[in-house]
């Protein structure tokens, strides 16, 4: 092949990605504003309501945060499950879609002064986007945390499908201003936000229902977020376990591991997990 053909068939190559991911773009957007129809806060879970603060008298609190595009509703089977268990649990819903993830974090920090400060233990659940929330406000507590901190699917060192995707105006417009903070590297906020300073345990996902998203994600994922994205410097535990990123805080095993996670400070990495079918 000669010069003058080789860039030829790179300009051919490039055009066909550029292309390609114009497609990809318009697809993601497409399927953003379907969930973001489903995706209204319930206003007994929003920041601020009753539900959310009104509850008291527990020496054990779990915080519960949700992901983008979710609502508090999102986490109610692990807000069961942790309720069987003995803890007071506190659902939080915010409008992921509306605000940066500062704003959010500072409500956290306003319904906990409301509700939970007499000293007692706090801990924190969170799915996704909720555990940004969660290392941005716990960051900047000033009292820093009487308590231990689990994250499923976090993009604790961005999202590689946020990457792809951050150019597009029309991903800003329906994802929100949040949404476009999880780039990774230097331009997202998880980078900046440096090594937790509290007990952190980390749950992973491997499967996915999303192969589009998993195409353009290296390595394993599960659909939304990598594997590798998932740590972050400083965390005590990790663990993967064979969920997708929509369904994980659905999981009776991610519960139970939740659950020694938050008493032991460890997750039990000792029983084998099968494949769920999801």
């Amino acid at each position: 092949m000669s010069a003058m053909e080789a860039m030829e068939a790179r300009a051919a190559l490039a055009a066909r990605t550029g292309r390609a991911r114009v497609l990809f773009a318009f697809l993601f957007v497409f399927l953003l504003l379907i969930v973001a129809r489903t995706a209204t806060v319930s206003p007994s879970t929003a920041f601020g309501g009753a539900a959310a603060v009104e509850a008291g008298g527990s020496p054990e609190t779990v915080v519960l945060l949700h992901g983008l595009f979710r609502t508090a509703r999102s986490m109610a089977a692990m807000e069961r499950a942790l309720a069987v268990d003995g803890f007071e649990v506190i659902n939080v819903g915010y409008p992921s879609l509306e605000q940066p993830i500062e704003r959010h974090a500072r409500r956290v920090g306003e319904i906990l002064a409301a509700c939970c400060d007499d000293g007692r233990n706090v801990h924190f659940v969170t799915h996704s986007m909720g555990g940004i929330i969660a290392r941005y406000y716990l960051g900047s507590a000033p009292a820093g945390l009487r308590g231990r901190v689990v994250m499923l699917s976090p993009p604790n060192q961005g999202s590689e499908v946020i990457d792809v995707f951050a150019a597009s105006g029309l991903l800003e417009s329906a994802a929100g201003p949040s949404a476009m903070q999880l780039e990774t590297g230097g331009n997202g906020l998880p980078a900046r936000l440096g090594p937790v300073r509290f007990e952190l345990g980390v749950i992973a996902g491997d499967r996915t229902i999303n192969p589009l998203f998993s195409w353009l994600i290296p390595g394993e994922d599960d659909g939304a977020v990598s594997v590798q994205s998932a740590r972050v410097e400083g965390m005590a535990d990790f663990i993967v376990l064979p969920f997708t990123h929509t369904f994980i805080m659905n999981a009776g095993e991610v519960h139970r591991q939740t659950v020694h996670f938050l008493r032991e400070g460890r997750f039990d990495h000792g029983v084998a997990i099968e494949a769920a079918g999801e």
